[in-house]
């Protein structure tokens, strides 16, 4: 029996990036069959192996981020560095970098000086604020990718600062329209041969998340404010606190499933309400709705809430921490709780592979590699003989 390619078996991806962005968009890519090469700074490596919680050493996200990639250490501020990444380069289908725009051209790696010896190279550029316009230059990480793209300011409580989502989700945004871009990139080079440029700003991948915020303001001149756990103008979605003190979350705002929700809570005359038949009509008795529904949640424990709420056919959850995650069973079931070996055989529970493909789905691979664990496998395969490897690690190059 033979096991069928993953969808890009054969795809050379080499990335320059570090920390997140740049990081998590090749690891998909891998997910799905790439090779990726990822370039590290000899001694020290990418910071991320020493960010959040460590264990004997490493970053144990470090094991998420980096499970399906070969590890090379190579100073990229070198010439020799450099030309092993034009060598690279030469046999890549895409580049990842997330350096400050202009930084691959200081280095003479940029995308013109490298397509100029492989037309159908595709780099995938991730930065702050993108490659062109007056804040090109400006160092920008996620956070503050977040702030100008417009979450920041609409995450809190109104009247309180705004508070941060609790993970980098400016990054990975950027990361996952990175790998759209790099499909699209493939597509069109199968027609035409030729690479391309794509250039990624955290601050637009936050941007366009950002549904009617932009068109509200133009047409009207509103300016959507911090509306804590509920989500304005969409009736009833909120956080309801239970007899125990914890909330659940109720999504009552399609037509049918509100009079469904309103019949449990016992108040059949908010179901049968001409004015609130419609989500425009809900909304404006948004306050009124909510104080109903919690007066019912917080006469009951959240478990009993949820099964009525599951009998009646309305959405409802609760906040999962990292133990509710780990132990429950549709996760388990639809396979999102996978497990990795480290370098020193210990296993590691990590999330599954995404999107799920049903005749080609994703592959796991091992945990985060050691730093430089394949330096000397990937400068084999572009024919740099033993000596001249030794002498780049003796100058600390590689």
């Amino acid at each position: 029996m033979t096991t069928r390619q993953l969808p890009l078996d054969g795809l050379k991806v080499v990335e320059l990036g570090q920390l997140i962005a740049g990081p998590f968009a090749t690891k998909l890519l891998g997910e799905f069959g790439a090779d990726v090469i990822k370039i590290e700074p000899p001694g020290t490596g990418d910071p991320l192996r020493k960010w959040r919680i460590l264990e004997e050493g490493t970053s144990l996200w470090w094991h998420v981020q980096s499970r399906t990639k070969r590890s090379v250490t190579l100073d990229l501020r070198t010439e020799e560095g450099q030309e092993m990444v034009r060598r690279l380069a030469v046999e890549a289908d895409v580049i990842v970098e997330n350096f400050r725009p202009g930084t691959l051209e200081g280095w003479e790696l940029g995308y013109e000086a490298l397509a100029a010896h492989n037309p159908g190279l595709i780099m995938v550029r991730v930065s702050g604020f993108g490659q062109t316009g007056p804040y090109r230059n400006k160092p920008g990480f996620g956070v503050i990718g977040e702030a100008m793209g417009g979450l920041r300011y609409l995450t809190g409580q109104p009247d309180e600062p705004s508070v941060r989502v609790g993970v980098s989700i400016g990054d990975s945004l950027s990361a996952l329209y990175a790998v759209i871009g790099t499909l699209l990139a493939l597509q069109e080079r199968q027609r035409s041969g030729l690479g391309q440029e794509i250039d990624v700003a955290l601050y637009e991948s936050v941007f366009a998340m950002m549904e009617s915020l932009l068109p509200e303001y133009d047409a009207t001149g509103h300016v959507r404010e911090p509306s804590g756990s509920a989500l304005p103008g969409i009736t009833p979605s909120n956080a309801y606190r239970t007899q125990q003190g914890d909330y659940v979350l109720i999504a009552g705002n399609g037509d049918s499933i509100f009079k469904r929700l309103m019949q449990v809570i016992g108040r059949d005359d908010l179901a049968q309400n001409p004015a609130m038949a419609h989500n425009d009509g809900r909304s404006q008795h948004a306050q009124a709705i909510d104080a109903a529904i919690e007066a019912w949640t917080q006469t009951r424990e959240r478990d009993e809430i949820l099964r009525l709420l599951e009998e009646a056919r309305v959405p409802a959850g609760y906040p999962y921490t990292a133990a509710d995650i780990a132990n429950d069973p549709h996760y388990l079931a639809r396979e999102m709780i996978q497990t990795v070996t480290r370098a020193d055989g210990r296993s590691l529970k990590v999330p599954g592979v995404l999107p799920k493909l049903s005749a080609t789905p994703g592959r796991l691979g091992q945990g985060g590699p050691p730093l430089g664990a394949h330096t000397d496998e990937v400068l084999d395969e572009l024919g740099i003989d033993t000596e001249t490897r030794e002498k780049l690690r003796h100058a600390g190059i590689i």
